[in-house]
């Protein structure tokens, strides 16, 4: 039955020392927090921003595109909603978040 426990192996009375790479896994763990905060959270946090300033300087006759990719004018902007015109007949009520992007005066000329 001894194959199935391993002998154990007798420790020197000095005491345990640090292994020769033991800053080894510090400088790893500190570069790894770098390389997750220059490629992933900092590009986040910079559109997030970008898209609460879009958000904040919406007004009227401004020509935008929704996250499901409707097109229309401004007509109404509120603290939560805005009403878009997407035809000359039809308007629709969308949140703010849903505006995705701001497009050049003169985009829409159907409407």
């Amino acid at each position: 039955m001894s194959f199935f426990i391993p002998a154990a192996m007798a420790q020197s009375a000095g005491g345990a020392a640090a292994p020769a790479g033991a800053g080894f896994e510090w400088i790893f763990l500190v570069g790894f927090v770098v390389i997750f905060y220059l490629m992933i959270w900092r590009p986040q946090a910079k559109r997030a921003k970008e898209h609460k300033n879009l958000l904040a300087n919406l007004s009227n006759g401004d020509e935008v595109v929704t996250g499901g990719g409707i097109l229309g004018k401004v007509k109404k902007v509120t603290d939560e909603f805005v009403v878009l015109e997407v035809t000359e007949s039809q308007e629709l009520k969308f949140q703010k978040g849903a505006i995705v992007a701001v497009l050049p005066k003169g985009t829409l000329k159907a409407i």
